[in-house]
């Protein structure tokens, strides 16, 4: 199954729900993409993913025009912005969801404050990713 998570910077929240749905099923094909993508992964994303085991150092940003032409099985947007300015997919796409979730990067505060809201989104991610799993990809691979 193939799986391609989107939102603009590809830079957080994607990145974490490309951790978690590989984390659930090492056979499933999990990309994700920006259609703005950042220069890197946010360092408090990799540092919250890291705390429950998933290590996101090595992920980079990506642009989604590198996966247009392919086909996928679901395309998941994770942001406004990524849902609304997400391309037409030439190649196949069976199902297109969208999972919206806050934008941690966004906030402002202490280091402590805005770890909170990276930890928050992340659990908020792996809930709402691990009942997509459950409910439509598990046993379906």
């Amino acid at each position: 199954m193939r799986i391609l998570v989107v939102c603009t910077g590809n830079s957080c929240r994607s990145q974490m729900a490309h951790g978690f749905l590989q984390s659930f099923d090492d056979s499933l094909t999990v990309c994700s993409a920006g259609t703005e993508p950042a220069l890197c992964v946010h360092p408090l994303a990799v540092r919250v993913m890291a705390e429950v085991g998933i290590d996101l150092s090595s992920h980079t940003p990506q642009p989604i025009d590198a996966f247009l032409h392919q086909p996928w099985d679901y395309v998941i947007t994770v942001c406004g912005g990524a849902n609304e300015s997400c391309p037409a997919f030439v190649g196949a796409v069976r199902h297109r969801l969208h999972i919206g979730f806050e934008d941690p990067s966004k906030r402002e505060g202490s280091e402590e404050f805005l770890l909170s809201e990276f930890r928050r989104v992340r659990d908020e991610i792996k809930a709402s990713f691990y009942r997509l799993y459950q409910k439509e990809m598990a046993g379906d691979v």
